[in-house]
Formats: structure tokens, sequence, C-alpha cells
């Protein structure tokens, strides 16, 4: 099984900045994509940034571009997520999910962290 864990979330003055982690673990498995995904209340889950583990591609919401930045260091199989000039419409539970395979057997996953907690306050 491979599993997520996230670390970072809290609360933060609007214009603040926050860095959250989220460190893969598992055995015989391979991640190919990578990313950070939101949801606040009575809204629906939405994805913030996503990365290319290989390529270090990258796609971001048009809500977070030239605010947030996701980076990855594929030796630790860990993903970032650089938030900058936070804003209180930014506050929501934020999920770490990977997609890729795991070798043995052979088959697709798609994994999701426990989420963690980002207040933007006025």
């Amino acid at each position: 099984q491979v599993q997520l864990v996230e670390s970072g979330g809290g609360l933060v003055q609007a214009g603040g900045s926050l860095r959250l982690s989220c460190a893969a673990s598992g055995t015989s498995y391979s991640i190919n994509i990578m990313g950070w995904y939101r949801q606040a209340p009575g809204k629906q889950r939405e994805l913030v940034a996503d990365i290319v583990t290989r390529s270090g591609s990258t796609n971001y919401a048009d809500s977070v571009k030239g605010r947030f930045i996701i980076s990855r260091d594929n030796a630790e199989n860990t993903v970032y997520l650089q938030m900058n000039s936070l804003k209180p419409e930014d506050t929501a539970v934020y999920y770490c999910n990977a997609k890729g395979v795991t070798h043995i057997p052979y088959r697709t996953i798609e994994v999701w962290g426990q989420g963690t907690l980002v207040t933007v306050s006025s």
C-alpha cells in the first residue's frame, strides 16, 4: 500500500505564507503525478496544483497562479506547496494526491492524504 502524510497547515494572516509538505511511503510503487487539492466549506474539492514527478511539469489553478509554487523531491518521494500572498478565500482543507502504479501486483492507484487545514484570517 501507498500512504501519504501531510504537514504544514495552520492559521496565517492574509498576505502571509505557508508551506505544505506531503511524503509518500510504501513498497514497490511508482508515482507519476502528485498534487494538491482543496475543499472549502460548502464547496467541491478542486485542484490547486499538480506536478509530473519525472519531468517536473506543473499545472496550477488560475486562482493560485503567481502565488503558489509546487515542487517535488523525488529522492524523498515528497511534494511541497509553497503558498504566498495568502487570501481569506484560500481557507480550506488541503489534500495531497498521488497517481501512479504498484508493481506487485501491477495496477494503477490514486491515493489521498488525510488533509490539512489552512485558515487565512483577514
